[in-house]
């Protein structure tokens, strides 16, 4: 098993090869998740002066973060750090920063009340793209005042004012989570999220991706705070049917989708498993629309 620190968080985690690309797992930059970075960037990257370090890689780990706990995959070269730095979504100023830790929240919880655990918190700055835990917990401290979030040790909890906060920062929808599993197939995955994932968002779900590969059974936790499953079997991963099952476990309901050329290769016949046959991601739009708008 190899290992490197990331450039971005400074955490030595686990690194698989893809390609040009490294895939850095788990780190504070996604935990739970991953992220890819161009193999020739990486020492670039340490090269930079200490002053554009510091000035940089902060913003670039938020940036990673808040896009993987969308489920968005992240693939970066050295040539990408400049433009994302500065990129007018970044936020600068403490109100900026405090909408992305309400925004987080309002991602992982169901409504206000619900507590949502953020641990171990020294690695959890970049939620508000900080430099630093000092400018995280002055900011925790800040919308605390303002009645909008209550921290009860790792327990973060949005009040009815943060939650109003939050769902107008989202455009006044309450979005429900929603993991899609999808087999380790970059082309699959890259078709639902060009094409699938803006229309989950508007039948009223937050997808989230789970790529499921032999370590997929070490993951799974992100997947319990969600209101829906999809799990297509395009490409027959035994692990889809291992994380659907989890989730079946769970009492969260699963939608089964295959595409049409593998229809009639599936390896498990069962009354729970009827999956809506697709053959592109048009049609499958017009399956899903029908099942959650019903």
């Amino acid at each position: 098993m190899q290992k490197k620190h990331c450039a971005f968080c400074d955490q030595i985690v686990r690194i698989t090869a893809d390609g040009e690309y490294d895939q850095y797992i788990d780190c504070s930059c996604s935990p739970g998740g991953s992220y890819s970075l161009l193999r020739d960037s990486y020492e670039s990257i340490l090269a930079l002066s200490f002053q554009q370090k510091r000035d940089m890689l902060h913003l670039i780990s938020g940036y990673i973060r808040e896009k993987t706990d969308c489920g968005e995959k992240v693939s970066l070269a050295f040539s990408d750090l400049e433009e994302i730095v500065n990129a007018p979504g970044i936020p600068v100023t403490a109100e900026d920063k405090g909408d992305r830790l309400l925004q987080y929240l309002y991602r992982h919880c169901s409504g206000p009340g619900e507590p949502v655990v953020i641990h171990p918190l020294s690695r959890s700055y970049n939620l508000t793209y900080s430099p630093n835990l000092q400018e995280l917990v002055y900011i925790i401290d800040r919308l605390q005042g303002e009645n909008l979030l209550v921290r009860e040790g790792m327990n973060f909890i949005l009040t009815p004012l943060g939650w109003e906060e939050a769902v107008a920062a989202a455009g006044g929808r309450t979005l429900q989570q929603c993991t899609v599993l999808l087999s380790d197939d970059e082309k699959l995955q890259a078709e639902w999220q060009d094409k699938l994932w803006a229309k989950i968002e508007q039948f009223g779900y937050l997808p989230r991706l789970l790529a499921c590969r032999n370590e997929a059974a070490d993951s799974l936790e992100p997947m319990e705070g969600s209101k829906l499953v999809i799990a297509d079997l395009t490409g027959q991963s035994p692990e889809v049917y291992l994380a659907a099952g989890y989730a079946l476990g769970l009492d969260i309901p699963v939608i089964w989708t295959i595409r049409s050329d593998e229809a009639d290769k599936l390896r498990i016949y069962l009354q729970e498993i009827r999956p809506m046959v697709w053959d592109t991601a048009e049609e499958l739009i017009v399956l899903l629309q029908q099942k959650l708008l019903k």
